[in-house]
């Protein structure tokens, strides 16, 4: 969505300055709304932080410090201890959120648009909307809401296009619902890691085994 910004009084042009101090003004907005999004979503390390802050302002500076290395000390422990949940809780939703915004979210448009994917409607230009995302460890699902005059042919015609746009191996579309499609990035194939075979004992008597 644009934005028109209205002229000083007098039809003179806003001067630089006052521009420039827009922009700082609206990005710092931005970064203390995606600052905020993510201290909600991982608690677990927002709130030990925001307590080592206020022990910081409150009681004393090394108050804050000794809780900040305890927490560190604490997150290392669980990293050792339960390196599942670590991953679940931590790392693979940092991962999941990171990749959504670098793969997809940062150039949406512009990437759709050399895709071909855009409806032009007079002065206006309509883009399918993102709707959902989700990052898996071989592929991701993205789900996009069509603008009025697509059909999913549109997308399955160019999903080769969209492959080499997103960076990824292949791109598989399939038909959610009225206007919906999901869109199946495939970046590595799962089945290419070696895998471990268990160890074969010779003169082993394998058939004798599994009867048992």
């Amino acid at each position: 969505m644009r934005c028109r910004v209205a002229a000083p009084l007098g039809g003179a042009p806003a001067p630089p300055l006052g521009l420039a101090l827009l922009e700082f003004g609206a990005g710092f907005l931005v970064g203390v709304a995606v600052t905020a999004r993510w201290l909600v979503l991982f608690p677990m390390v927002s709130l030990p932080l925001g307590l080592a802050v206020a022990a910081g302002v409150w009681v004393h500076p090394l108050a804050g410090v000794g809780l900040v290395g305890v927490q560190l000390a604490g997150l290392a422990g669980w990293r050792l201890k339960h390196p599942a949940s670590f991953r679940r809780w931590i790392t693979a939703r940092a991962r999941a959120r990171f990749l959504a915004w670098f793969r997809y979210r940062r150039r949406w448009v512009r990437l759709l648009t050399a895709c071909g994917l855009v409806v032009a409607d007079g002065d206006r230009v309509r883009v399918p909307r993102l709707h959902d995302v989700w990052i898996g460890d071989c592929d991701d699902l993205v789900h996009v809401r069509m603008v009025a005059g697509h059909r999913p042919d549109d997308y399955s015609n160019r999903a080769e296009q969209l492959a080499h746009a997103f960076g990824a191996e292949e791109c598989r579309v399939r038909v959610l619902g009225p206007g919906l499609v999901e869109l199946n990035f495939r970046y590595h194939d799962a089945l290419a890691e070696p895998v471990n075979l268990p160890q074969i004992i010779d003169g082993g008597d394998w058939t004798k085994d599994a009867a048992a």
